[in-house]
């Protein structure tokens, strides 16, 4: 397993890797889709999605939850136990990766990533939301402040206060605020 450094309270996305014995493909799919529905139940549970990038009997699930607690809470449940007894002999569990994730770097297009960015309406639409209560606070009580200042320090009060409260406070909280409009489950 490959686990980057994750902090408790942090959303996690977990990838599972199977390989299924060749012809039982169908039989795997109806137990993806029972495991799948038994996964959401579980609490803090955000969703899982399958992918098949080949064709063949490997299978990918994206399992994501809300903290690493809650994942381990799932990955060592008397449910799940069960649900792999089920398929005993049918596939095998080969590999996995645990990432730690506030919603904000699947922003951007990486390379080797399974989850895809929002759409861009939504990218915009949850920036205003962040960025313009400060705006206007900036405007309001620095701007003043700062009149007499030279133009190219003034204009450098907007980002060095602004880009490190987005980026370290309000653009996490409201991507895991808005975790489910941002990237809803691929069945909705």
């Amino acid at each position: 397993m490959s686990t980057t450094e994750v902090r408790q309270g942090d959303p996690v996305t977990t990838v599972l890797t199977w390989q299924v014995r060749p012809g039982r493909e169908q039989e795997f799919e109806q137990w993806a889709h029972g495991v799948t529905q038994c996964a959401r139940r579980f609490p803090g549970n955000e969703g899982v999605s399958w992918l098949r990038p080949e064709d063949g009997p490997r299978f990918h699930a994206v399992l994501r939850w809300s903290d690493p607690h809650r994942l381990a809470a799932w990955l060592e449940s008397e449910e799940r136990a069960a649900w792999h007894e089920r398929i005993r002999g049918l596939a095998t569990e080969i590999g996995s990766e645990r990432q730690s994730t506030t919603g904000m770097e699947t922003w951007f297009s990486l390379p080797g990533t399974t989850v895809q960015a929002p759409p861009r309406w939504k990218m915009v639409l949850t920036t205003f939301l962040g960025a313009f209560p400060f705006v206007l606070l900036i405007q309001w009580l620095v701007a003043p402040q700062t009149a007499a200042w030279p133009l190219p320090l003034r204009a450098a009060v907007f980002p060095v206060v602004l880009l490190p409260v987005l980026t370290y406070l309000v653009m996490p909280l409201l991507s895991r605020l808005l975790r489910l409009w941002l990237y809803p489950p691929p069945d909705r």
